[in-house]
């Protein structure tokens, strides 16, 4: 079987790329497929269909992505939306032209409304107004899911979406300004304990509650959604309300995480909040009741994770960027 994972430098694509590679070292007859972004452009329609007609993958794994947290989607809305509706149009429908049956799309929480029941269900999807801080990347993860499930309708493919909560863990972007929050309070949280800062400052109230799944558990929980007989993943889900929710089913408070960060970095200063940034949505916790009926649950804890997402940054930053 040849698979194409699309966005395998990213960390969800590499997690799902070490679990695949695994597989192949256990007996399974795989090939797995990757390029670079300077050895292919997915927003370039050209080459992504040159791409797919020369190797002619069985299975694509759409991981690939323009992502980042609140600063990054406030500062660059058009990138966002461009970008990420470019990725999935190019990759959808060229690997339907070039016969792929079996696609798998990653998404992400914020599709939701900002004023949902929580826990969030799959069907509060289209049910109210976007955050505003990230409307424009919401809108074409939305875009992704309807791209699937249409091609399903109209051509009787089996394209597939599920949407991850907030991911961590090894392999994630550091950036000080367009990371996620976990990553850039580890970050910040280390610096000011190595230069023994008195205080750290985090953005908005901490108040917002988030969920937080690690980045193995999510390249799992995709394979498993994946390799989910057609039946029973029909039986579990509808023709226009086909995607399937990912997370660990409980969340922390942003100064919770800040705390827990603290800790593990050795930081031993105060910890303020600035009410002057955005808190984004207050709360966003996903409904995980359709996968558990399907079979799977989260295994990695917080806590675990979050000591080894702290190991993985001692070891790797001096390859970071910025």
């Amino acid at each position: 079987m040849k698979i194409y994972i699309a966005g395998h430098r990213g960390m969800v694509g590499g997690a799902i790329v070490r679990q695949l590679e695994t597989r192949k070292a256990a007996g399974e007859d795989l090939t797995l497929l990757t390029r670079a972004h300077a050895e292919l452009d997915l927003t370039n329609q050209h080459s992504v269909r040159s791409f797919m007609q020369s190797e002619r993958p069985d299975v694509v794994i759409l991981a690939a992505a323009k992502v980042g947290g609140i600063h990054a989607n406030n500062s660059y809305p058009a990138d966002f939306i461009y970008e990420n509706l470019m990725i999935e149009c190019n990759v959808i429908h060229q690997s339907f032209a070039a016969g792929v049956t079996r696609l798998l799309q990653l998404g992400s929480s914020c599709i939701y409304p900002k004023e949902v029941p929580q826990p969030m269900c799959e069907d509060a999807l289209l049910t109210g107004k976007l955050e505003p801080t990230n409307e424009p990347y919401a809108i074409a993860k939305i875009a992704g899911i309807k791209l699937c499930e249409s091609y399903n309708r109209q051509h009787g493919v089996d394209y597939r979406s599920v949407m991850p909560t907030n991911l961590y863990g090894p392999g994630d972007n550091f950036h000080p300004q367009n990371s996620h929050v976990l990553p850039a309070l580890i970050r910040r949280f280390h610096e000011a304990a190595q230069s023994g800062a008195e205080e750290v400052t985090i953005w908005g109230s901490g108040a917002p509650m988030r969920e937080f799944l690690h980045v193995d558990d999510m390249a799992e929980a995709s394979l498993f959604v994946l390799d989910l007989p057609k039946a029973a993943y029909e039986a579990n889900t509808q023709p226009m309300l086909s995607h399937i929710n990912v997370g660990s089913g409980t969340d922390v408070s942003i100064l919770q995480l800040a705390q827990m960060v603290a800790q593990i970095t050795g930081f031993k200063g105060r910890i303020a909040t600035d009410p002057t940034k955005p808190d984004g949505t207050m709360r966003k916790l996903m409904d995980v009741s359709r996968l558990a009926r399907m079979g799977w649950q989260a295994r990695i804890t917080l806590e675990t994770g979050l000591s080894e997402t702290y190991r993985w940054f001692l070891a790797n930053q001096t390859t970071f960027r910025n």
